[in-house]
């Protein structure tokens, strides 16, 4: 199983395709949401947690974040491993990292297990266009998330907690199509950074 954090949680696509770690978009965010109906709001969504440069272990449901669905160094390209043992609020304590440190994983993947892009991605994705190379779209798009009146962003960089293909849920009003971990649909790094943001008073952390 993967590690799980009993927090429910809303989230939505933001109308913004932005790189890793620009202090200016992270900023502005909030003045680029759009209200089309085509980005879906999730509401009472189980989170799951995971970090970049994370082993394979018991804890995780044997799953490595050593290397993202679409970064094969994915740990070398951010920096190192961001282990919530060595956190200063919301960055690595080690090292200063080369990308975002707010990111997550949605259960869908636009590339086939060959690398290239999936044919119905063009219908599935709302912000798909005929000109699309054959390289992800869905990295490093925005979602934000709230609990209650607290509000973060975060980037997508893998594909997780469970399963690659639930697009009904990722792109449509669907809830979660896995079971595990009480319907989990959404793994991000939350224990030091988001959570701390979100000024939880009370959480239940562990394995079901």
């Amino acid at each position: 199983m993967k590690n799980l954090l009993l927090l429910f949680i809303s989230l939505i696509f933001t109308n913004c395709n932005g790189t890793s770690g620009s202090n200016s978009q992270e900023t502005s965010l909030a003045e680029q949401e759009t209200s089309s109906s085509k980005y879906k709001t999730h509401k009472n969504i189980t989170v799951t947690y995971f970090w970049v440069g994370e082993a394979a272990s018991s804890e995780n449901g044997f799953i490595s974040n050593l290397a993202s669905a679409w970064d094969e160094n994915w740990t070398s390209h951010y920096g190192g491993e961001d282990t919530p043992n060595s956190r200063t609020n919301y960055y690595p304590s080690a090292f200063t990292p080369k990308q975002n440190s707010f990111y997550f994983a949605l259960p869908y993947n636009d590339l086939d297990e060959n690398g290239d892009k999936k044919p119905q991605r063009d219908t599935l994705i709302p912000w798909a266009t005929p000109s699309d190379t054959n390289d992800t779209i869905c990295k490093d798009r925005w979602i934000k998330i709230t609990k209650g009146s607290s509000v973060a962003y975060a980037q997508w960089e893998d594909v997780g907690p469970f399963g690659e293909e639930d697009s009904d849920y990722v792109f449509g009003s669907a809830q979660p199509q896995s079971s595990i971990n009480s319907h989990a649909g959404l793994d991000v790094y939350l224990l030091y950074g988001i959570i701390s943001h979100f000024q939880i008073l009370t959480l239940s952390l562990g394995h079901l």
